[in-house]
């Protein structure tokens, strides 16, 4: 079963299904229910078409649904519409379909929920790690977006900061996640920037470029995560970076600067930087001042505790981590690193393996219980 082949074409089945007059919260049940078909049969016997029989199916348990509820008489007219065998048309939604779950009706958190669960494909666990909530949080925050838009019409799309949300949430789990997404997120980003002059957008692009730039860096042989500071900076891509700096220079020189340019310009200097001891840590700290101003976000001020560690010191960075909550995803993990370059590698030690405990993915987790038994093991040699 090829998982690649049906989630790439999961988008443009819904997209047809919507423009055919199902409304989307009950196309994206039915085009749920043609994967699942799809899992179960096309192992034996998985056809010519992939997409078209995906549409074909989808539409049939539409309409199923249909006929069952109140509105089947008003909705009779639409079997002269089932789709007639042969290719389906090759039309890319998936750009349009992030827009329409922005809708006006729902909240921007409600509305990036839907679309990485019904377009972007997540999980309503990843979902809910991406929002640091509890996974049955976010389940009841899909249902109820889904009952919101159940037989609204899509003719009023949402606002570009949802659909930017979206894409960098898609990105990120993508880029450090069990699903690749990442590629997918720059081709739609760079569909957006075609099409929209905004300075955000081309942040959004230049951002994702100078992260996906590092990737071939960010893993061992092995499978195991390398820290930038490790990273074989040769096995970057120079074209990726050059071209998002450039897009980034284009956007800051508009002087309307949002959250995204002022996080592709930290990237940025993390990638103009020929070693890790190059790193111009108190511009990186400016700019997460900045960054920080902008969304008054506690992931923000947890990584600008780890700038500051580095261009004012240890102390100065666990002076800043102190004052947030240590409930944060990955302060254990932070702490640990600035206990350790403090000297206090009992403590460091201590803090990582706790730190393991919480990783979010299996990479993570072997990486910090590498790290805690790599002091452990220097403790035993003293």
């Amino acid at each position: 079963m090829d998982e690649a082949l049906l989630r790439s074409l999961t988008p443009s089945v819904l997209g047809i299904l919507v423009r055919r007059g199902a409304d989307f919260a009950a196309a994206e049940d039915a085009v749920q229910d043609a994967l699942v078909e799809a899992v179960r049969v096309w192992p034996d016997d998985q056809p010519r078409d992939p997409k078209a029989w995906l549409v074909t199916v989808a539409w049939r348990r539409f309409l199923d649904a249909t006929r069952a509820d109140t509105a089947r008489r008003r909705r009779e007219d639409l079997v002269d519409e089932e789709p007639a065998p042969g290719p389906a048309p090759a039309v890319d939604d998936t750009l349009q379909l992030y827009f329409l779950c922005a809708h006006p009706s729902l909240t921007p958190s409600s509305a990036v929920a839907l679309t990485l669960r019904a377009v972007g494909g997540l999980t309503t666990r990843q979902i809910a790690q991406a929002y640091l909530v509890p996974e049955a949080t976010m389940a009841q925050r899909i249902s109820r977006a889904k009952r919101t838009i159940s037989g609204i019409r899509f003719d009023r799309p949402g606002d570009v900061a949802t659909v930017l949300r979206v894409l960098y949430l898609v990105f990120n789990e993508g880029y450090s996640g069990d699903v690749d997404l990442a590629a997918e997120a720059i081709r739609l980003t760079r569909q957006l920037a075609a099409a929209i002059d905004h300075p955000e957008v081309a942040g959004l692009l230049a951002l994702m470029l100078l992260h996906h730039a590092r990737r071939a860096a960010r893993t061992a042989p092995d499978g195991s995560l390398v820290p930038l500071a490790e990273q074989d900076r040769s096995r970057w891509d120079t074209e990726s970076i050059a071209e998002g700096v450039e897009i980034l220079q284009a956007a800051l020189a508009r002087d309307r600067l949002g959250e995204f340019q002022a996080q592709a310009a930290i990237a940025a200097l993390h990638a103009d930087a020929p070693t890790a001891e190059e790193t111009d840590w108190v511009q990186i700290v400016e700019w997460y001042d900045e960054l920080a101003r902008l969304t008054d976000s506690p992931v923000v001020r947890l990584n600008r505790a780890v700038a500051v560690g580095e261009a004012d010191g240890p102390r100065a960075g666990l002076a800043a981590l102190a004052a947030l909550d240590e409930s944060l995803p990955r302060h254990t993990a932070v702490a640990a690193y600035l206990h350790e370059r403090d000297g206090d590698l009992t403590t460091a030690a201590r803090l990582y393996a706790e730190a393991a405990q919480k990783a979010p993915n299996l990479a993570e987790r072997d990486h910090l219980t590498r790290q805690a038994a790599r002091l452990n093991a220097r403790g035993t040699r003293r």
